[in-house]
This record gives structure tokens, sequence and C-alpha cells, in this order.
């Protein structure tokens, strides 16, 4: 898994949360991974707000757009021409859900939809370059879950020009195939076909992950301020893991990885 620590074109650009409380979220993970979080006061942002760790930008949190949109992390990949992008995710099948769009002069974004129904966006920075990652309490992965993988994989080596590969270090230890999503040499994020257990209603995702240094310790803490356990810490051939849902219920991952 990646361990890069910058912003990079067509890997990894940005992740925010939309929240149904976004004053409540910015409590919890500000208790959680330490974030100073800041509320940008323009009326044009709606509220959103940047997580910083020593002054350094590495996630946002912002309310839902409407009541019935998903509460959840996004993922998004840097691109330095985002507009360019919307006839590669037609021609590949996908789906353009927010067409290109000024976010004030920090940059442009756009929302995509793979074949197989996952969100994914896009930021093409211009003020906001991106953020910064791999290190603790910071964003260290994220990982597809799809309902089906056969129509995922090409779609994003089309859009992003990522080269998927078999992988044995994301299996969690279960056997099940996991593939590494590669951009120049660099793996940049990973990719598995949706667990069994999950129930039916829930279309394909990206999965969020966070560093941390310690994962049981972050596990108990997020459930002691409230988060839900989805999956309990456990090892997986690349290092250690858990899964919870925050207070308003979004999911996302705890991970370490060997030093």
């Amino acid at each position: 898994m990646a361990e890069a620590v910058t912003t990079m074109m067509n890997g990894p650009a940005w992740v925010d949360l939309a929240s149904p409380d976004a004053a409540a979220s910015r409590d919890f993970y500000g208790r959680l991974f330490g974030w100073d979080i800041e509320v940008n006061p323009d009326p044009q942002y709606g509220g959103y707000a940047l997580a910083k760790i020593k002054g350094t930008d590495v996630a946002g949190i912002g309310p839902q757009q409407t009541p019935d949109s998903p509460v959840a992390w996004s993922f998004y990949v840097g691109t330095k021409d985002a507009a360019a992008l919307e006839s590669k995710v037609k021609a590949a099948g996908g789906n353009v859900i927010a067409p290109t769009f000024d976010v004030g002069p920090q940059g442009k974004m756009a929302v995509f939809q793979d074949p197989a129904g996952a969100f994914i966006s896009v930021w093409q920075p211009a003020t906001m370059g991106g953020f910064q990652w791999g290190s603790d309490n910071m964003f260290g992965w994220a990982e597809l879950n799809s309902r089906d993988l056969s129509k995922a994989l090409p779609f994003y080596g089309k859009v992003f020009g990522w080269d998927p590969k078999p992988s044995t270090t994301g299996d969690g230890g279960g056997g099940a195939g996991y593939t590494e999503f590669h951009s120049d040499g660099q793996s940049i994020a990973g990719a598995q076909d949706m667990n069994p257990m999950v129930p039916a209603q829930v279309p394909s995702y990206w999965g969020i992950y966070f560093n941390v240094d310690d994962v049981d310790k972050a596990f108990q803490k997020a459930v002691s301020l409230g988060a839900q356990p989805q999956l309990p810490p456990q090892d997986f051939p690349g290092g250690r893991f858990a899964i919870v849902a925050d207070p308003q219920g979004a999911s996302f991952g705890l991970l370490k990885l060997p030093s």
C-alpha cells in the first residue's frame, strides 16, 4: 500500500465528509484525530470546514447538500483537467453525476459514478492544491468495494490510467482476491469484491482509511466517542485495521502499516 505524503495527479487529492450534523462531526473527528477544524466564513462555501494538522490541510467536513444525500466520506482523485475527464467517463461506461464546476477560487471539481455504481470525485487544483496524507491521523488508503469488479477495473484504467494488479497484502487474510491500482509505478488504492455479508441494498462504494499509531486504541477511542463498531481490529497481510461508523453514520477505517 502507498506511503506517499503529498497529492499527486491521477492519485489521491482529497477526502471530505458530508454530514447531517457538521458541528457534531467536527467535534468527533477533532477529538479522535486531534484535528484543528476551521469553518470557512464565506457563505459561498455553505459551512464547509477544513481539518488541519499543524497547519496542513488533511480533510474537509461539510453539511449534506440535500437531506437524502449519502452520509459518507468522499474520495477525490487529482486531475489537470476535470472537464476533459467527462467524455472519458461516459466512454468507459460511467456516469457524470455533477459536471465540472468551480469551487470559488480554490479549484474545480466533478463527481462521477463508475459502471458498478461507486461514486468518485475529481479535484482540479487552483489556489487549493490538495492535502497531505500518509502520516498518522491523516488519510492512508482508499478501497473500492464493488458489486462488479469486471466492470469497475477497466473503468479506472480508461479514465485515470490506473493499472490494476493482483495483491496479497490487502485481502484481510481471508484469501479473497485483492487488487491494487498503480499509477506511475506507485500503488495508490485498492479494490475488492463486495463482502457477501453486506446487505444487498448497499451499492458499490469507496471506503476511506485513516492512518493511526495504534489501531486498537484508536478503535476504542472512536467507540467511546460514540462510533459504532463495524469490524473489530484485526491483522491482514499488510498490517492491522478496523472499521467503524461515526455517530452520524459515515463509515471509515483505521489503518496501521508496518514501519
